[in-house]
């Protein structure tokens, strides 16, 4: 019989997700400790490891040798990126982006509909007992998303989804990416039916340094690039003077992707229309932040990629890569240590 893979999972999955990766191969020979720090998990379990499903918990190289791939449990990896074991070079680290998609688009086009149906305007009045008066009515037109440019920052599968359905929608969608030369996305995970794989739903295609180009033309901005070095405050002053004074962000990506200061500033002066921010660059945010008062902003505690069934999509991404591993083919998701994600 080939060796067995000891796999070692410290995320808590029921009995029949954990059954789902036993059946994979009989190969796997599966442990299972929901941890909340490395010393909730014994010696002797780090030390025999080959394949790690975690949240986020990642031993010194020393305790875990055999260890060869890295699961994690959410999409976002920038906190591994100072762990000594996980930029070694030996470890191979996936990330579950893909799962996401279909939440993070409708919260998206949540805020995208709000905006433009004036829905802020229309809770204002209510809360008064109002009924809009005829010039106040005016205030309530439109902006239709239909004939609307969305503008997508970041096209992994969370904005590959938004660009899918701002296409539906009969939106005109623009998208920003890395790499400008390769549109199709074939070593992603996506939910079946959705997405952007083939790179067809955009109508221009810019790389980050044109992202004052891009907003120029959008009615619609929708964040959702990794934080990285190079991302990090890239959507800053410069980029708020770009968009239209008409024009709405929404950033579900990260928070340190977005200078909150040149954020509050295009708010207050008015010099765009309005902003949803579900992410941070420091969570929870502060009671006293100025951002709170602001009467044009929406703000949601970091929840646009939340799910009832996160957990079961999280195992079939992971059935999906374990049986890649098995049979020693690619895996889905790998996250390139010098990129960040």
């Amino acid at each position: 019989m080939p060796d067995r893979i000891p796999v070692l999972v410290t995320t808590e999955f029921s009995e029949a997700l954990l059954d789902s990766f036993r059946a994979v191969s009989d190969r796997i020979q599966l442990h299972y400790y929901p941890a909340r720090s490395v010393e909730d998990v014994p010696d002797n379990q780090w030390a025999q490891a080959e394949v790690l499903y975690t949240n986020g918990l990642v031993p010194e190289p020393e305790q875990a040798p055999r260890l060869r791939w890295i699961q994690m449990h959410y999409a976002g990896v920038d906190q591994l990126m100072d762990q000594p074991l996980a930029t070694s070079g030996t470890v191979v680290i996936t990330s579950t982006s893909g799962i996401h998609a279909t939440t993070m688009a409708e919260y998206a086009f949540m805020m995208m509909l709000a905006f433009g149906h004036r829905l802020l305007m229309a809770l204002r009045l209510q809360s008064t007992s109002e009924w809009a008066s005829a010039a106040k009515r005016e205030w309530l037109v439109p902006q239709e998303l239909r004939g609307s440019t969305l503008g997508v920052v970041g096209y992994g599968s969370i904005g590959r989804e938004i660009a899918r359905l701002g296409s539906a929608f009969g939106m005109d969608v623009l998208a920003i990416k890395r790499n400008v030369l390769d549109p199709a996305d074939e070593t992603g995970y996506a939910l079946p039916g959705t997405g952007d794989p083939g790179g067809t739903y955009f109508s221009r295609l810019y790389p980050p340094e044109a992202l004052c180009t891009m907003v120029r033309d959008c009615d619609f901005v929708v964040v959702v690039t990794p934080l990285t070095d190079a991302t990090r405050q890239m959507f800053g002053a410069e980029a708020f003077a770009a968009m239209k004074p008409t024009a709405f962000l929404v950033n579900i990506g990260r928070g340190g992707v977005v200078d909150e200061d040149a954020l509050r500033t295009a708010l207050q002066e008015r010099a765009i229309a309005g902003a949803a921010m579900d992410v941070f660059d420091a969570e929870p945010l502060p009671e006293d932040s100025p951002l709170w008062k602001l009467p044009n902003l929406i703000i949601t505690p970091h929840i646009s990629g939340m799910s009832s069934t996160y957990a079961e999509k999280a195992a079939a991404l992971f059935v999906e890569n374990l049986s890649r591993y098995v049979a020693r083919r690619d895996l889905l998701n790998v996250i390139d240590p010098a990129q960040g994600y």
